[in-house]
């Protein structure tokens, strides 16, 4: 539950900050750069991070369960997560000339925020993968809900000074997360004791996959305002920044699903760890309709409330169509997201992997080959790719379950771990 409040409180600080931002400098336009930042920094630092923070929760799970202290597992955590850090870092440096023309307006101050950002992620993830592999949940949920509440806090404080200039914004963003984690190990709940030395295999039992399939669904989720940035001619920035708030809207559901997902999935971890695999399987039943259900909902809603809801909020305009199509290809990833992570829960980490990548590689070559105005080419792409990480996901459970595979406490682990929170 501290998991799911937290998650809420995050979600509901990436409306605000939006709101605010826009306010401050003036126009839809004008904001365009900093929701280019704001979504190239959640497709990049969880995509990298994530997996980190799975096989450190789960190393560290289960050496608490058999009473050795972790801290050898921590460091080798944090050597693979300074290198990951390292490499993705580079590249942002070596490709910053184009990721300035394409996404930030030439804008270099955004370039050194997207690097700060990322790597200011490490720690953030580290941290939440101790807090989750100790069951510190309080913690974990502190250094998610700060990161959103820092951001809209020097957001605002920017505001209020009257800051017109997009850098200041970009750079709120990139601190965001380090407040959060300074907190929590100063009051030192990212205590880890000695214990036997760790192999390098212990942390790494599953990383290169997961490390495959997080890229991937990190990149979908926030695929459509990254490909509208890069789509759109130079007269249609603003339509990249409303595309933005549709993208937000269109994923109210996948942030309730979440919270709901972070309490209900642990008891799906008890059921498989004591093997009892037809409770198990009616537990996930439950689960997809409640996902189904908020499907419906929310494509519906998007249809008939959501222009209102993107005029008064952001003062800007969207079509009832697009917001709902936008929210079906959100309700199909998220379906998407609840099959994955049980299929990485009956240990097919590869299936999920080789599953995002197709959704990926699917995305790039319809967004490419079609040729509608800008938002429905987007839209497009971004329902074909959730739809084929579905279809991918169902056939791989359905053989996962046919040829008798259970779940262990480590592939558990890692399925309830596997959340996009930044999403």
């Amino acid at each position: 539950m501290p998991v799911a409040v937290g998650l809420l409180i995050a979600g509901l600080a990436s409306y605000l900050f939006l709101k605010v931002g826009k306010e401050a400098l003036g126009s839809d336009k004008a904001l365009q750069p900093i929701t280019s930042l704001w979504v190239a920094t959640f497709a990049l630092a969880p995509g990298v991070f994530l997996p980190l923070e799975q096989e450190l929760a789960r190393a560290l799970s289960h050496r608490r369960a058999i009473g050795v202290g972790g801290k050898p597992v921590l460091r080798k955590v944090l050597v693979l997560g300074l290198v990951l850090a390292g490499v993705v870092g580079a590249g942002i440096v070596a490709a910053g000339s184009t990721i300035s023309s394409a996404f930030f307006n030439d804008d270099w101050v955004l370039v050194l925020a997207l690097l700060i950002a990322f790597v200011s992620y490490t720690p953030a993830h580290i941290a939440r993968g101790v807090a989750s592999g100790h069951g510190r949940f309080r913690a974990y949920a502190i250094v998610m809900a700060s990161d959103g509440v820092m951001r809209i806090v020097a957001c605002v404080a920017l505001a209020i000074a009257g800051v017109k200039t997009v850098g200041p914004y970009g750079l709120a963003i990139a601190f965001a997360p380090l407040p959060g984690v300074i907190w929590v190990a100063l009051r030192g709940q990212l205590r880890s004791d000695e214990g036997p030395a760790a192999e390098w295999g212990e942390v790494t039992q599953n990383l290169g996959w997961l490390l495959v399939g997080s890229i991937f669904a990190a990149g979908l989720v926030n695929a459509g305002p990254l490909a509208a940035t890069v789509l759109a001619e130079p007269d249609q920035k603003e339509l990249v920044t409303r595309f933005t708030y549709g993208v937000l809207l269109a994923r109210i559901p996948l942030f309730l699903f979440q919270a709901v997902q972070a309490a209900l999935l642990p008891r799906l971890s008890r059921l498989a760890a004591r093997n009892e695999i037809t409770e198990f399987r009616e537990g996930l039943r439950r689960l997809l309709k409640v996902v189904l259900g908020a499907a419906v909902l929310g494509t519906i809603g998007a249809f008939v409330l959501g222009p209102l809801i993107i005029e008064k909020f952001y003062d800007s305009k969207l079509s009832g169509s697009t917001l709902a199509i936008l929210a079906l290809g959100s309700a199909i990833y998220m379906l998407a997201l609840a099959l994955a992570q049980a299929v990485i829960a009956l240990r097919g980490h590869k299936l999920v992997a080789i599953g995002w990548g197709c959704a990926g590689i699917t995305f790039l070559v319809v967004t490419w080959l079609n040729h509608e105005p800008l938002f429905r080419r987007v839209e497009i792409g971004l329902l074909a790719s959730s739809s084929v990480g579905l279809l991918s996901f169902g056939l791989a459970l359905r053989h996962k379950l046919r040829t008798g595979v259970v779940p262990s406490g480590a592939s558990m682990i890692d399925a309830i771990t596997d959340m996009p929170f930044e999403a």
